[in-house]
């Protein structure tokens, strides 16, 4: 057999053992370009992460990204959290993937509003619940392909919500996205902390400027007072922040109505509501705004929710 295959393949331009090298570098050239292309239409790409999980990183991801686009920003969230893809669960859409391209032949994506679309694995799935079991090079491809594929357009930010730790999606996040700046999210534990000093170092190792850091559940809103408790500590993140000699962007109580509303699908943090939490998210947004200042004037916006269908209509 072996030597079948060898006389079959003598020729670069004529194999029946697959790909051919040619066509494989000539392919991933293709990519590399389709990715430096819509790159070139995106403002700034900011990676959030966080050391382990349970932070509340998502949660910050999705608050960040409807949060600029309510400014007026046009804005694109990218979940690369291939094994747990949350973000279109948290913003309630309910689109699915169209096998429709644009006229560029790429595929667009979801729209929640007209400033703000997402790119998620989930939406791209018959079974919403199935498992993907996926070893690093798949998934690294499919990281390539939310960039290279997908219909950006031009884009103020682009928000992409990582998987706790410093494993294969950020790493290629970090390869695939030049100049990608990164917002780490921490709890006030020393756990969570020990965790966090780990993606700075790795922000440090594979060069990716870190915008600042985000303490979130710094505290408890009391649901009958309005009152914060620190009952999970709290001054950590800013701790770290000034040990690692980085901007500290805030620090965020935590609200029982941030957990009702991410499981309902109402966005919490960015929304018109007056409390502890969302006062304190809005000085957040505000400094990774005046960190990262968009293109240009934000436009107006209808900040009602869209079909996610692509359309841009309402629910």
């Amino acid at each position: 057999m072996a030597d079948s295959c060898g006389s079959s393949c003598s020729s670069a331009k004529t194999s029946n053992c697959g790909t051919t090298r040619e066509a494989q570098d000539a392919a991933l050239a293709q990519q590399e370009n389709a990715i430096t292309r819509s790159l070139g239409k995106i403002k700034n790409k900011i990676l959030v992460m966080s050391g382990k999980g349970g932070v509340g990183k998502s949660t910050v991801s999705v608050s960040l990204a409807l949060g600029l686009a309510q400014r007026g920003y046009m804005v694109g969230l990218m979940d690369v959290d291939i094994h747990g893809p949350d973000v279109v669960r948290m913003l309630n859409m309910k689109g699915s993937l169209e096998p429709s391209a644009t006229a560029g032949g790429l595929v667009p994506p979801l729209y929640y509003n007209d400033n703000l679309k997402v790119v998620s694995l989930e939406y791209m799935l018959k079974d919403r619940d199935q498992a993907i079991i996926w070893r690093g090079p798949l998934k690294i491809q499919a990281i390539r392909q939310f960039v290279a594929d997908m219909d950006w357009g031009e884009l103020d930010y682009l928000i992409i919500d990582a998987p706790p730790g410093t494993g294969d999606e950020p790493l290629s996040v970090a390869q695939t996205i030049p100049n990608v700046k990164a917002i780490v999210v921490t709890t006030p534990q020393k756990v969570a902390l020990a965790d966090v000093r780990k993606s700075i170092n790795f922000c440090k190792t594979v060069n990716v400027e870190i915008t600042g850091v985000i303490e979130n559940m710094s505290g408890f809103v009391c649901p009958h007072c309005n009152q914060t408790v620190d009952i999970f500590k709290t001054g950590g993140g800013e701790e770290v922040a000034r040990e690692f000699d980085l901007p500290f962007l805030g620090r965020i109580p935590m609200d029982p109505r941030i957990v009702v509303a991410g499981d309902d699908g109402t966005p919490y943090l960015s929304s018109s509501e007056e409390s502890p939490a969302t006062k304190a998210f809005a000085g957040v947004l505000q400094a990774i705004e005046n960190r990262l200042p968009p293109v240009k004037t934000p436009v107006s916006l209808n900040i009602a929710g869209g079909c996610g269908c692509g359309c841009g209509g309402s629910n």
